[in-house]
């Protein structure tokens, strides 16, 4: 997948400046999609030479100008043929297991302060899925908004934000757990 895939799926629910679009893609998008600002402005100048996007100047008077962004018929094609496309399967490039796979060799309480920051990293990041499902759905019931709702992508990829972070979460309290349990054990004897 390429960023302009991840930018066009973003563009979906309306006009967006790149501001607000960097604010989205943080709170959305980046759950399973990492990008600095930087290189979110650079793809919106490609996106809009190649045709994908338009924007629009909007004149304001107490603030500088801003260029709102929206989806061509170009992009939904490409967004279109993305789509029917095969995925490649994910694969984790983490460097906190490339240290818990040294776990064995090494002193294990920095490891344990890296783990506990990452489990509270992780719910952190649940509370934020949380909150974001529940104003999405508003006063719906999952299944009901799941089944009737206008723009259900967005929330399914939050879901799986969610169950990532949940997955992280207790991952890391179990690590924690069996790492601080064979420390007692060698120390008991």
């Amino acid at each position: 997948m390429a960023l302009r895939h991840a930018l066009l799926a973003a563009l979906l629910d309306g006009e967006l400046s790149g501001y607000q679009l960097a604010k989205a893609f943080d709170l959305g998008v980046a759950n399973f999609w990492h990008a600095q600002p930087q290189q979110l402005y650079a793809e919106l100048s490609r996106l809009e030479q190649d045709g994908l996007i338009a924007g629009r100047e909007v004149v304001q008077e107490t603030r500088p100008n801003k260029r709102l962004f929206h989806v061509t018929g170009a992009g939904m094609a490409e967004l279109e043929g993305f789509t029917a496309a095969a995925a490649k399967p994910s694969f984790i490039r983490d460097d906190l297991l490339v240290k818990v796979q040294a776990a064995d060799h090494v002193d294990t309480d920095a490891l344990v302060a890296q783990l506990t920051e990452r489990a509270a990293f992780a719910r952190s990041r649940i509370d934020l899925f949380g909150k974001l499902l529940r104003t999405m759905r508003g006063d719906r019931t999952e299944e009901d908004f799941l089944r009737h709702g206008e723009r259900i992508g967005p929330y399914l990829t939050c879901q799986r934000g969610l169950a990532f972070e949940q997955g992280n979460r207790d991952w890391c309290e179990h690590t924690i757990s069996v790492l601080r349990e064979r420390r007692q054990a060698r120390i008991q004897h």
